[in-house]
């Protein structure tokens, strides 16, 4: 028993990080802009990386080659978090939990399109399931009204749940010849690198500096604890467990988020939310079977 907790308590300690990054964006947007949050949270999560990989004694050498993959894997990301990060200023955290818990099912269809591969009937199933819970949930519950098609939060937040299938898809196909932490280490570097210009403004220099201290608890969660810790517990986790037991946890942060969301920002917790997501979660489960 006591080896299981010592297993398993990364995995979920890092879901629930992810699964509260919603929050604390949610309550930092109304501070910042999209790309200073972004900014800001890869500067902690660089500075958290860099301590800890100075403890354990990492090899800073660089590869230049290997740099070319990052570059692009760098690219995708910035266009994932902005998306997201966009997406959160005009909907709720809990539908963010939700949407991004479909990812799976565009990993799938972007699988069988580029790399032609198979799919079975309970697949096939599993993704019909969890678009009818998407629909569901963005129209909450009035199918026949076309005017939920206008909710631009939603989709926002489901193109970066697409956005980060196109990532996990690519980074399979490219090869970068460091270790898990020090990969994260180079593209957290890589993607302030590409938003520094962006960024580094007057107005967002002036919105820093008078950020108040809920703000900055807000950036500092999201940097120290979803950036740079959890990224850490889950490669830590992935060597220790099984990836289909590890990748099992994610179907627990929507939960996580609409408690937290529920908790701090006081988003209300409807039947119909709760039935859509429970649908999309069915969906990406049976989309996941083998």
């Amino acid at each position: 028993m006591n080896t299981q907790i010592k297993l398993v308590w990364k995995p979920l300690l890092a879901v629930i990080f992810w699964g509260a990054s919603f929050i604390a964006t949610k309550h930092a947007l109304n501070e910042l802009e999209p790309l200073a949050i972004i900014f800001l949270r890869q500067i902690l999560g660089i500075l958290f990386l860099l301590v800890i990989a100075i403890k354990r004694k990492r090899n800073f050498t660089v590869n230049l080659k290997d740099h070319g993959g990052i570059f692009i894997l760098s690219l995708i990301a910035v266009l994932h978090l902005w998306i997201q990060v966009t997406g959160l200023q005009y909907t709720s955290a809990s539908n963010t939990g939700w949407i991004i818990g479909i990812t799976p099912v565009f990993m799938a269809l972007l699988g069988i399109i580029f790399f032609k591969e198979k799919i079975s009937s309970t697949q096939t199933f599993g993704i019909i399931i969890a678009f009818i819970g998407l629909i569901i949930l963005i129209s909450k519950g009035e199918i026949s009204s076309l005017g939920f098609l206008s909710n631009k939060g939603d989709f926002l937040v489901l193109g970066s749940a697409f956005t980060w299938s196109v990532y996990s898809l690519t980074n399979k196909k490219v090869t970068v010849n460091y270790p898990p932490m020090m990969t994260i280490l180079f593209l957290f570097i890589m993607m302030s690198i590409i938003i520094a210009p962006f960024t580094l403004n007057e107005k967002n220099y002036f919105d820093v500096v008078n950020l108040s201290l809920g703000g900055w608890t807000g950036v500092l969660f999201l940097g120290i604890f979803c950036s740079g810790s959890a990224y850490v517990l889950w490669a830590e986790a992935l060597k220790e467990m099984p990836s289909t037991k590890v990748g099992a946890f994610l179907y627990i942060e929507p939960f996580v988020t609409v408690f937290i969301a529920w908790l701090l920002l006081h988003e209300s917790i409807t039947l119909l939310m709760l039935i859509s997501g429970v649908i999309i979660i069915g969906g990406v489960v049976l989309v996941n079977r083998k």
